[in-house]
């Protein structure tokens, strides 16, 4: 099976944003030194133990953080977080701790960076990592959840969207 060629990046880039995704923060590093970006590529892995998914480029400085401290948090945005979505997200040129400057966060129980008014935030330590191309895999157990509220904030193809509202 290994003759057997992949689709351009391009090609895969453009079928893969029809895909819905959640909008979350994932953020590490204590108050000092935090680091985190914006991910839509997040998923849950298994309910025993509580495990998720993450997927960052081995280039970005919060995917070196991660490995080094070993645990993370998970900020899952609502709607009226667009802009926080796109500032960790590099458009405004901002890098690093100065991401964390335009918004209030809290420490949660594993020192990690917590987003305020996220509609659910998550703490994990690093159960499993595997790097896949250009992406390391990041397997967190979950060792807490906060909950919130808001209508989720959705990327799909290539915009910050809502779901309906009933």
């Amino acid at each position: 099976m290994n003759d057997i060629q992949s689709v351009e990046a391009i090609e895969f880039r453009q079928a893969m944003r029809n895909l819905a995704s959640g909008v979350a923060i994932v953020a590490t590093g204590a108050a000092l030194e935090p680091r985190g970006l914006t991910v839509s590529s997040i998923t849950s892995v298994c309910i025993e133990p509580p495990c998720l998914l993450v997927g960052i480029n081995i280039n970005s400085g919060t995917h070196d953080a991660i490995r080094a401290h070993g645990r993370f948090g998970v900020s899952l945005l609502a709607i009226d977080q667009q802009d926080i979505a796109l500032r960790f997200a590099g458009r405004d040129g901002s890098k690093g701790p100065e991401r964390f400057n335009t918004a209030r966060w809290d420490q949660g129980i594993l020192d990690v960076p917590l987003l305020q008014g996220a509609i659910c935030a998550l703490e994990c330590v690093l159960h499993h990592y595997q790097v896949i191309g250009t992406h390391g895999l990041f397997i967190g157990r979950t060792v807490a959840v906060r909950p919130g509220t808001g209508n989720p904030l959705i990327n799909c193809r290539g915009e910050l969207r809502t779901l309906p509202h009933d």
